[in-house]
Formats: C-alpha cells, structure tokens, sequence
C-alpha cells in the first residue's frame, strides 16, 4: 500500500526539511572540515556534470599547494564557470590533502534557511491555535450555537461557484438574479496553518468566523481500502462535522444533454431530502450556459446547480465546499461510496 500526504501534512514535511537543513548546516560548519586546513585556491578548470534540471552543474578544479606539493582537486559543490582563474578559500584535510571542501558558506546558509523555515513553522502553528481560540469565542459572543435548524420551504433552483485564478479561493450561492445568499469568505491565505473564514448568510444577516484546513488526502493502492480526502474544519474532520449534524449523501456519477460525466449529490438531513446537486461547468447560469456552449458541458470542480427547499443554507453550503476543497466523490471522504451509487442507478434504468 502507498500513501501520500497533501495539505496540512505539508506542514510535517517543510519541518521535516528544516530539521535536516539545519543539521546538515550544523555539520558542513562544524563537523565535515573540523581539523581541516585553511588555504588559498586557484580555480583552473570546471567539470560539467548533467542534472535533471534544464542546466548543467559546474563543479570548480581548484589548484593549490601544501607543504610545497601542487595539488589540482576538484571541489563538491557547483559554481559558476565565469569565476575561472579566480582565487577561493578552501579547506584540506593535513592527513590527506587530496580531500578540500569549501562548504562552510553553504553551512551557513542551510543553518539560517533551517532556523527561519522552523520559526515560521512553530509560528504558524501558535497563530493558528489562537485564531481557533478566536474563532470560537467570537462565535460564543455572536451567540452562535451550530448550524440552523432544519426549514423547508418551496423548491429553489441556485448556483454554488467557486472563486477561480485567486490565491484567497472563496465560494458563494447565488439565485438566478445572480444574488449572492451564502457565501464563504477567506480572510487569511497561510500555507502552514488553517486558512481563516468568514461565512456569511445574507439572508438572515449573520456573519460566523471559521477556521477551514488545507486539504489533505490519504491515497490507497488496494482496491480493499477507499482513500480519503478531507480538511479540518474549526479542528474537526469536515466529514464528521457533516455527520454530526445529520448529513448524509448518495453520491453518483452522472451525465445526461447538459454537461459531460460529473457528480450528482442528493444531501439528507435526518433523513429528510434538503437538496440536489449536479457538477456544471463554471458557467452553471442557463444564458451563460448558452454562450459559451461546448464549454459549459464540461463539468469543472467547484461549480454546482442545486435544487433545494432548505431555507437554511448552511449545511447546504458546508456540504458542497467539502466536496469543492477536496477529492472526495462520497460523504465518507472516500470514492467507493459514489461507484456503488452509480451501479446502483445503472441497475435502475
């Protein structure tokens, strides 16, 4: 089995590489060259080496001399072939003068760039605790108690778009005026700590500050074990947030005149049907739909057409952004629930 790790799991990674940074830094400065010799060096030729990368590596042949001995080595790290000729500093070892390094400056560097990517990190993850503090007591002082209660009313056709090009990606649903009913806000892009939020119910004037988690997906190689693709939301799974409050989803994949293959969601609070949804295009408005023909067939992620008698769009909208932020096709997380479901109705027709 393979698993792989995006999101917040970056955090874990970028510390990971800073640990390592600063450590290698530790040794090239005090450790790889300890006892060794300082000297001067006469850089005479380069040695080309091939990486992966679009350019070439540059590896300097130093010339120099020990104890009237002239050596000509050549140095472990890259440089630049218009220094030739030039004159450097570099280090022997005196029990076998063949062996020069000069990468004490190279030391430095991964000491700082370790020390300050663990600051950011450690950082982050502090300010990222006190904005849930935040969050929390804010919604405590607003009186906010959780998601509206269940009110259903008549049908109502809306759209769920999705900001597209834009570090801050926001969402929002909107009606077939194009006004916007619910909508979730980015207030703070950070690429460690959650992303913060504010969720605004123009219908009913409220206004509730969130704190929503990079995504973070777990992939499996075994048709045995479903993967999982989720982010944290005010510190919990989005999924148990969504199962908690009485949601549940028969997911299918779909396809029929008006778009390509997509998704089609049915959301069920307490057992009770509160809204459809069907992957669009990023043109999901009838007359957009029309202009930008073939295009609108392409269902893109983000961009949904509900149909719904919940008044409340909270949970509505909560549901749908799970599904936007990440790569789940079922309300688990997971993809095997939406493959049964498309079976399921395959059997129907």
């Amino acid at each position: 089995m393979l698993t792989s790790f995006r999101g917040i799991k970056f955090k874990y990674f970028a510390g990971l590489m800073a640990l390592i940074a600063l450590i290698s830094g530790v040794y090239f400065s005090f450790f790889q060259s300890r006892g060794f010799i300082k000297t001067e060096g006469i850089i005479v030729d380069y040695e080309e080496e091939h990486n992966s990368g679009e350019e070439n590596d540059y590896y300097p042949i130093v010339e120099y001399s020990v104890d009237g001995t002239t050596y000509t080595e050549k140095l472990d790290s890259s440089g630049n072939p218009k220094n030739l000729g030039n004159t450097i500093t570099i280090y022997y070892n005196p029990d076998d003068p063949t062996i020069i390094h000069n990468n004490f400056t190279l030391g430095r560097y991964l000491m700082v760039v370790g020390s300050v990517l663990l600051l950011i990190i450690i950082f982050s993850s502090i300010r990222e605790l006190k904005d849930m503090k935040k969050s929390k007591e804010t919604q405590e002082e607003s009186g906010y108690a959780g998601f509206a209660p269940m009110s259903l009313g008549e049908e109502r056709e809306l759209y769920f778009l999705s900001d597209l090009g834009k570090v801050k990606i926001g969402h929002h649903i909107e009606d077939k005026n194009r006004k916007v009913l619910y909508e979730a806000k980015m207030t703070r892009f950070t690429l460690f700590g959650a992303y913060k939020f504010d969720f605004i119910d123009h219908e009913h004037g409220t206004t509730v500050p969130h704190t929503v988690g990079h995504a973070e997906t777990s992939e499996w190689s075994s048709i045995l074990i479903d993967g999982h693709s989720t982010f944290d939301f005010d510190g919990a799974d989005v999924w148990k947030v969504l199962k908690n409050n009485g949601i549940t989803i028969e997911s299918s994949y779909t396809a029929g005149e008006a778009t390509l293959i997509g998704m089609k969601f049915r959301v069920f609070r307490d057992g009770n049907e509160i809204a459809l949804a069907e992957m669009t295009s990023q043109y999901p408005h009838e007359d957009d739909a029309a202009e930008h023909k073939m295009m609108s067939k392409i269902p893109v992620e983000g961009f949904f057409r509900i149909w719904t008698r919940e008044q409340n769009l909270d949970l509505v909208f909560l549901t749908i952004m799970a599904f936007t932020r990440t790569e789940a096709t079922d309300g688990r997380g997971g993809n095997f629930g939406s493959y049964v479901g498309t079976m399921k109705n395959i059997s129907k027709s």
